[in-house]
């Protein structure tokens, strides 16, 4: 590997973990990225040098040696960014961000969670399960870990590395998996699949490339068929499906806690609980213990691990839960599809029952809006009030006829509201919540420190 590495898009939350994880190696790290941020300042602090305008006079001395220098971007970047051409025009080496954890992959036992929704939070547990284990692990993660503040876990002398595998552009079509695990499969990013079809068959690419020797975990009923190679085990895995590998019995709630008994082909582990109590952790936890314990942990640190699980920022993150049951209630998710959506909110129904909920939800991409339109606003209604802001275009120009009302109008909630995002915290000040939860995978979050600020002080009347 090249000593210098220069990231364009630095402040991506999947390009920090390699930007960190290459400056614990003693590399030079420069990057660009459009604005600063909190993540960006914290890359500073740790010494990558990352600028902030599309400018190549601005690319140190490091950096312009083609022969010692690897240049790594995300397909979010502008193919016209000056930056980027500059390093395309001057001949370097330049790879996207998949392609780099290809690489890490290639050199190590590569545990790779795939999945349309549900890969962060079982890429995190099973990182922290191997971290704290005695087989320790690099984790590459898609969230910032609340356990240690950082979306990378390090641990020199392993031979393992978590990595959230992302299907998005065909990314995780670079890997090279020890053991794979694929979490679902339901249709998301059809801007570049097209269909159905494609989509799963892109799923199917990705489990032939486990090695031989490795394992696929699966979780049951997925439409998706693998294409293992010879040599490659096949494991599947369940919250309740008692034919599954892995799967949960006896789940329960005790004095605030979640527990479940985990049964596995060589025998039960008994009172596992869910570090973040809500049920769709369950699925999580068991695919994540199924992976860990592929990987050679002990039920004693699988146990250890999940019981120690805080999560990862924006998934189920509570902002303000008052003691003793008081409201106003506030949690954030970054659930982005219809079913995450759907199982989000049924998770606190079951966690606040006769309670009111309120969602915020701000759509992401007109691509998924106009794909997805009907499911959304199926999932939405089961809310008591749902206020939707307009449509966060991320990469996207906006398609005509494609804003946020193609979901609110058919949403069937007692009450809806229609706000324009700029305006969210005047209605957050004017209006009584008794649980508020903020959903999607835009910038609603920036929009957090405002609101629980907000309901904080109504906490304390």
């Amino acid at each position: 590997m090249v000593k210098n590495i220069f990231f364009v898009g630095a402040g991506g939350i999947g390009m920090a973990n390699l930007e960190r994880y290459f400056l614990s190696k003693g590399h030079n790290v420069g990057g660009y990225d459009r604005t600063p941020s909190e993540l960006t300042d914290a890359l500073r602090q740790e010494g990558a040098r990352i600028f902030f305008d599309d400018d190549p006079s601005l690319i140190g001395p490091q950096w312009r040696d083609p022969a010692d220098t690897l240049v790594v971007y995300t397909p979010a970047v502008p193919a016209d960014n000056r930056v980027l051409s500059s390093f395309r025009e001057g001949g370097f080496e330049v790879i996207k961000r998949a392609a780099l954890l290809g690489k890490i992959t290639h050199d190590s036992d590569g545990i790779c969670v795939a999945g349309s929704h549900g890969k962060t939070t079982v890429s995190s547990m099973a990182g922290l399960i191997l971290h704290r284990a005695r087989t320790g692990c690099n984790a590459f993660l898609g969230g910032i870990l609340r356990n240690t503040g950082s979306n990378l876990l390090l641990s020199p002398g392993s031979r393992f590395s978590v990595i959230e595998a992302d299907e998005y552009d065909r990314s995780f079509h670079h890997l090279s998996p020890f053991i794979a695990v694929v979490t679902s499969t339901d249709p998301d990013h059809l801007d570049i699949y097209g269909n159905e079809e494609n989509y799963l068959d892109a799923f199917a690419h990705f489990t032939s490339l486990i090695r031989p020797g490795g394992t696929l975990i699966l979780h049951t009923g997925l439409k998706m068929r693998p294409r293992v190679q010879k040599g490659v085990g096949i494991l599947t895995y369940s919250a309740g499906d008692p034919e599954a590998d892995f799967h949960a019995e006896n789940a329960r709630y005790e004095d605030g806690r979640l527990l479940f008994d985990l049964k596995t082909p060589e025998n039960t582990i008994r009172d596992v609980e869910v570090g973040v109590p809500v049920e769709i952790n369950i699925d999580n936890a068991v695919a994540a213990a199924a992976a860990a314990l592929t990987a050679g942990a002990t039920p004693e640190e699988v146990k250890s691990g999940l019981a120690a699980f805080m999560g990862a920022k924006r998934r189920f993150e509570f902002w303000l839960r008052p003691e003793g049951g008081k409201t106003p209630v506030l949690i954030d998710d970054y659930a982005h599809s219809p079913n995450e959506v759907l199982a989000s909110i049924r998770s606190v129904r079951k966690l606040y029952p006769g309670k009111k909920l309120s969602v915020i939800f701000q759509p992401h991409l007109y691509t998924r809006t106009r794909d997805f339109a009907p499911e959304f606003a199926a999932a939405l209604s089961e809310a008591d009030e749902v206020i939707m802001p307009e449509i966060y275009p991320a990469r996207e120009e906006p398609i005509p006829g494609v804003d946020s009302l193609l979901i609110l109008n058919d949403v069937k909630s007692p009450e809806k509201i229609h706000c324009r995002r700029k305006n969210l915290l005047d209605l957050v000040k004017n209006r009584n919540f008794e649980i508020l939860m903020t959903l999607g995978a835009a910038d609603i979050d920036r929009l957090l420190p405002g609101i629980h600020d907000i309901l904080s002080v109504r906490a304390k009347s």
